[in-house]
């Protein structure tokens, strides 16, 4: 047996040994400047309630002020990481770059939220057996103050952001054929058609819809696929009116050549397959902005709570109310704390980020006959997967041959492969 390594490639798979590694998530920068903005709000919240409080007499507003810099804490902690992975991006000594930088602060902010959980339970608890007067006329407008500058501060981070969490690696419409490898535009010498492969909340189908010339009729339109393997299909169609749709779903992987046959004339159509990132955009979702805003959706949340609690304590004299919302409060940012931490820690452990992306890769490298020894996939950043992988085959193809058939997949922005010969 003899083995050929062969290492790669940059943030688009390109073929050259050189190259940056550079893997921070698109937003990264906005959402640095908003984490600062944010900053600056509930900085000087903190400063007007506590020198307010002081002039004032008010130990409820300097309580308040005091509670607020420990947010503005943890969102120093997110502006931090987001200024230094940009500056160190290109730094040789982070050898997989400073991706995962926002991870690791958002895991330590998940930490200090359970800190904080633990903080308002602990306190609810003990006024819950052993009440203390409160004064309602301070303390009402505080929380209504501090909600008011939390739903601010959310809206600031999240302003603007425009995540496709859900996409799923295909093309759902028609108009923009040439942007997506799965929705081709054909001539014909009737005029030109979209050939579509939709799956938006359905099983994956063919779609055509007239683009210039009419529209073709269901009797006239057929379609087989060739796969590498040489298996092939057959497709009818049935007219839904304004497109033509496959009766019979499309298998995957979606990497076949389809011959589609519009009035006895043959139009080829190559497919390669893609990513699909179905996994609830969790290679996209960038943990250090999530920490910052659930930091403050958390103090909202308490803020309801907390006016809600009082309101009911003074109208009817119920003063357990006010620790039972705390209580309740403490329940909830706990489970937040615990998602936060479960899905950082699983990045910053090199966890396998997507379960059916390494399907996918397997099913992509093994169509052919070839096997998949090895593979190690891993988050290098939002947005951004490591791969490293091992295939044995009985062929002479190189590792540049793998190397484009995994091209399809746009979120391994590092990969290095291994092609070991039988």
């Amino acid at each position: 047996m003899s083995a050929n390594m062969a290492a790669n490639a940059g943030g688009n798979n390109g073929l050259s040994g050189f190259h940056d590694h550079v893997f921070l998530g698109k937003q990264h920068q906005s959402s640095e400047r908003k984490t600062w903005a944010v900053i600056w709000l509930c900085g000087a919240m903190m400063l007007l309630e506590i020198i307010g409080g002081l002039f004032f007499g008010s130990i409820a507003l300097v309580a308040d002020g005091l509670h607020m810099s420990t947010h503005a804490g943890a969102l120093l902690l997110a502006a931090l990481a987001y200024t230094y992975a940009r500056r160190y991006a290109n730094d040789a000594r982070f050898t997989f770059g400073t991706g995962k930088l926002g991870d690791l602060a958002g895991f330590t902010s998940a930490i200090i939220l359970a800190m904080i959980a633990l903080l308002i339970g602990y306190e609810a608890v003990g006024r819950l057996f052993a009440p203390v007067p409160i004064h309602f006329g301070e303390a009402i407008p505080i929380a209504c103050l501090g909600l008011a500058v939390n739903v601010a501060s959310a809206w600031l981070l999240s302003s603007g952001d425009h995540h496709h969490g859900h996409a799923h690696g295909h093309s759902h419409g028609h108009g923009d054929a040439d942007a997506h490898d799965e929705s081709q535009r054909l001539t014909t010498k009737d005029g030109s058609i979209v050939l579509d492969i939709f799956e938006d909340g359905v099983p994956p189908r063919f779609r055509i819809y007239a683009d210039t010339g009419p529209a073709p009729s269901v009797a006239a339109v057929s379609i087989e696929t060739v796969r590498p393997d040489g298996a092939r299909q057959s497709f009818r169609f049935a007219d839904r009116g304004d497109y033509l749709e496959s009766i019979d779903e499309i298998p995957e992987p979606h990497g076949f050549t389809a011959n589609v046959s519009v009035d006895g004339e043959n139009v080829p159509a190559i497919f390669t397959e893609h990513e699909h990132t179905h996994a609830h955009g969790h290679a996209h979702r960038d943990n250090n902005m999530r920490a910052a805003v659930i930091h403050v959706v958390a103090d909202a949340a308490v803020s309801v709570l907390v006016i809600v609690g009082l309101l009911l304590a003074r109208t009817f004299g119920w003063l357990w109310m006010d620790p039972l919302a705390g209580i309740i409060g403490a329940c909830v940012i706990a489970s937040w704390s615990y998602g936060l931490i479960r899905d950082t820690a699983a990045i910053l452990l090199d966890m396998n980020p997507d379960r059916a992306m390494a399907q996918n890769l397997r099913a992509t490298i093994e169509r052919e006959g070839d096997r998949l020894a090895d593979l190690h996939l891993w988050r290098l950043g939002p947005g951004h997967l490591g791969a490293i992988v091992s295939i044995v085959t009985a062929t002479r193809r190189e590792a540049d041959y793998y190397r484009a058939r995994l091209a399809g997949f746009s979120t391994v922005s590092h990969l290095t492969i291994e092609v070991v010969r039988q």
